[in-house]
């Protein structure tokens, strides 16, 4: 009989053996594929020892420099009740008016207001809206319709941006609809549109 002992198969450690040379291989065909692509993409390219632009470059971004913040909203819309009765007439002092001016102007920094693009929409067409809160920077308002003699939420809600806001809605109800929009955090609520639907 021969002297040599039958050899041992080994399958795990084969199995080991053969992964990480598959992987090896795609590892390697990766990298060269990668390494092609960024040198004709020119991703990654040579320092430019100069500061000046290059023909490679596309954009330029000049040094950011500090601007003047605007006061106020940026979007001003008619705020005026047409119900309310006049309070000042041409003949009244120039010191009234500022006061009365002060008076509104801080009466409405904590106010909503709320229009509606179109009085009469078709049915199942878009009703847009738009307003402006001077103190609600970054509050979510949600929409409320009158119905059945009461405010209900209605299934939107819109975000305040630079002290305004616009967004749309749709419903299903004909005839006059009556919407408003609600801070709920603050408890604050806006004058309310009507928009004939149908």
């Amino acid at each position: 009989m021969s002297d040599q002992q039958p050899r041992a198969d080994r399958p795990v450690l084969n199995g080991v053996v053969a992964l990480v040379a598959v992987t090896l291989g795609v590892g390697a065909v990766l990298a060269v594929v990668v390494l092609v692509g960024t040198r004709l993409l020119g991703v990654g390219g040579e320092e430019q020892a100069g500061s000046g632009s290059t023909a490679r470059e596309s954009m330029f971004l000049p040094s950011p420099q500090e601007t003047d913040a605007p006061e106020g909203p940026l979007v001003t819309l008619n705020t005026e009740d047409p119900d309310a009765p006049d309070l000042g007439s041409q003949d009244a002092t120039d010191e009234a008016s500022e006061s009365a001016t002060e008076e509104s102007s801080s009466a409405a920094a904590g106010t909503i207001s709320l229009t509606s693009a179109a009085t009469s929409v078709a049915t199942g067409e878009r009703i847009y809206f738009s307003g402006t809160y001077p103190d609600g920077e970054g509050a979510i308002l949600f929409v409320q319709r009158f119905q059945n003699g009461g405010w209900s939420d209605f299934p939107a809600s819109v975000g305040v941006t630079n002290g305004t806001f616009s967004s749309y809605l749709f419903t299903g109800v004909s005839g006059p609809n009556r919407f408003r929009v609600i801070d709920r955090d603050k408890n604050v609520i806006s004058n309310e549109i009507r928009v004939q639907v149908g």
